[in-house]
């Protein structure tokens, strides 16, 4: 009997880097050790390394083949053991690690190399138990614990109160659309949105869950429920109480951050900063409580940029540290050397609630009551038409832009990983060695992250304006009688410009928001490609809002007409993007041939094909 001879090993080693940082020291090392050896480096994780696993997993197999033929029943008896010794050891692995593995994240929201895990043995009561760093920042490679970060129940308590904000806040703009109207909205708009991010951002950063978080959540959400009545007269009377409201859960929150500084010190500097990023706007509230009208204007708006930026601003500077001396470089370094950050699923699962809230705004405000005998008039052909653009709304949000993404915004760029406003990023292979972390959001992240605000806002200013617009009586069979009492006195026989402009520039300017969130992203590629690239999807939205923000100058156009303009506008961008985004080639409504796939398959010589 002959036996083969033994395969010789390959002659190219590989070795694999953790993160891009280490991938150009091992480059080096590798280089100066093995000058005439050639040698390939992937990055942990990537397509490379794994091509790399597989040609190394075939040369050992065909080893083992040799090895069997050599050996014989000894060979047998030694794999049967190991096989065994496997088995246990697999179930073992089981039982006792609890790290969630990382495909599904990537698979959802992109490849990175950056990402760590590590196991969290805190293991708090749910009484009482010391807050803990869920996932953190360290010299350019995020460590999150392995365990799920799952959306709380109380998280959704806080959003019910939020749908009351959203009503009460919208309703009234829409009974008076005038400028200080929008004004009002706007301003109360973004100081609820600041304490409901906040909010989640802490949630996101410490795990606790006891029963003092829970109070915690209960305090912010009494001083939300005070701001919330101090809206409407924001102008006149309840502008000290609502700035007082709001104030006390910002100023909650800060205590908060500084009391953790002390419990957690490896995150102490970024406490701080905290601390620090809430009571220079702080001051500024306190101070327009003394000034009059319109003057009260420039503190408020400033105030307000500080509290949604401040922080960016603050991770602006960190970037140049290098422009001061050693010194005070060498401090930065020390004290944020450890930073919180966010969970992208958390983050991205909060948002998505958010936003099913403010859709579902446009659902509930298109609701009327008839006294017609007959239901099927100009009123409900309205409700239906604003049926469909919510449904639009929401299909082109969460199924097409939100969708099939490999890499989404907060993982894009340089070393995208998730982080919140303040969290630096760490480079790509590329950039300089030097500059090993880099203070600064990606501009995808910032994209993703900034344009939301503008986006919910504009979309409830719409669909408040739209209730208003169903219950008109400015077209034909849309006779007031057809109304019971409650909704008699809410129609209107024509239709305010103002009206017309929170309704068509609302949902243009939402329509324009959703754009730049979805080229934020980067979205997969059929195998066979698109049959309309993205950019040229983008450009057929952008032509739509401008549509949409021209459209309230056509005075002449009655309610029916202008929600009937605006929904072909939405369902032509739906349709669009649905055709844009299938395969050429492939029927747009179903499979005209038999389903058919391409598979790469390896087979012995010999074996039937």
């Amino acid at each position: 009997m002959s036996t083969p001879p033994p395969t010789t090993a390959p002659t190219t080693t590989t070795s694999g880097a953790l993160s891009p940082e280490e991938a150009e020291s091992l480059k080096q090392r590798l280089s100066a050790i093995r000058k005439d050896e050639p040698f390939d480096l992937v990055l942990s994780g990537s397509p490379e390394h794994l091509e790399a696993l597989r040609q190394a997993h075939t040369h050992h197999e065909s080893r083992r083949e040799a090895l069997r033929e050599r050996h014989g029943s000894a060979y047998d008896e030694f794999e049967s053991v190991r096989s065994e010794l496997d088995a246990l050891g697999s179930e073992l692995h089981m039982l006792t690690d609890h790290s969630v593995s990382l495909d599904a994240n990537f698979s959802k929201y992109g490849y990175s190399a950056h990402l760590r895990t590590y196991d969290d043995t805190s293991g708090g009561s749910s009484e009482t138990s010391s807050p803990t760093v869920r996932q953190y920042f360290h010299k350019g490679l995020l460590w999150r614990a392995s365990e799920n970060t799952d959306v709380a129940s109380f998280e959704l308590f806080v959003d019910l109160l939020y749908v009351g904000i959203i009503a009460i806040n919208g309703d009234h703009a829409a009974e008076s659309p005038t400028g200080y109207e929008l004004l009002r909205f706007s301003i109360t708009f973004i100081m609820s949105w600041k304490i409901w991010s906040d909010l989640a951002l802490i949630i996101s950063w410490f795990e606790t869950d006891d029963i003092m978080q829970r109070l915690f959540v209960l305090f912010v959400m009494s001083c939300l429920l005070g701001l919330t009545t101090n809206m409407l007269d924001f102008f006149n009377h309840t502008y000290s109480p609502l700035v007082s409201f709001y104030l006390a859960a910002r100023l909650f929150m800060a205590t908060y951050y500084f009391f953790l500084s002390f419990i957690i010190p490896m995150v102490r500097g970024m406490m701080y900063l905290n601390v620090l990023m809430t009571l220079i706007p702080a001051a500024l509230w306190i101070s327009s409580t003394h000034i009059p009208m319109p003057l009260r204007l420039a503190p408020i708006w400033i105030a307000l940029a500080l509290d949604l930026v401040g922080l960016v601003s603050a991770s602006l500077l960190m970037r140049s540290k290098r422009a001061f001396p050693r010194s005070v470089e060498a401090w930065i370094d020390r004290a944020f050397e450890f930073i919180p950050a966010l969970n992208i699923e958390h983050k991205v699962e909060r948002i998505n609630a958010f936003v099913t809230l403010v859709f579902g705004y446009s659902v509930v405000a298109i609701i009327y009551q008839s006294a017609a005998p007959f239901g099927l008039n100009a009123y409900y052909g309205k409700a239906a038409l604003g049926l469909i653009q919510a449904f639009c709304f929401n299909w082109i949000y969460f199924e097409l832009d939100g969708a099939d993404l490999f890499a989404h915004a907060i993982r894009r760029s340089a070393g995208a990983c998730e982080f919140s406003s303040s969290i630096p990023l760490a480079d790509w292979p590329g950039y300089p060695p030097s500059s090993r972390i880099v203070h600064v959001l990606t501009r995808e992240a910032m994209l993703w992250t900034t344009a939301h605000l503008p986006f919910i806002m504009s979309f409830v200013l719409g669909a408040a304006a739209l209730s208003k617009l169903v219950i008109a009586h400015d077209c034909q069979d849309a006779e007031v009688g057809y109304l019971t009492e409650a909704y008699m006195a809410k129609s209107e026989g024509e239709i305010p410009i103002g009206l017309r402009w929170f309704y068509c520039a609302g949902l243009g300017i939402a329509l324009l928001c959703m754009a730049i969130i979805s080229l934020s992203h980067i979205h997969k590629d059929g195998p066979r490609g698109m049959r309309i690239r993205k950019k040229h999807r983008m450009a057929n939205r952008f032509c739509v809002c401008v549509i949409l923000l021209c459209l309230p100058t056509a005075h002449g156009l009655n309610s029916l007409h202008l929600i009937a303009i605006v929904t072909g506008l939405v369902v032509w961008v739906l349709l669009l993007e649905l055709w844009g985004c299938s395969c050429p080639g492939e029927s747009f409504f179903g499979e005209k041939r038999r389903c058919a796939y391409t598979a790469t398959a390896r087979c012995r010589e010999g074996a039937r094909r």
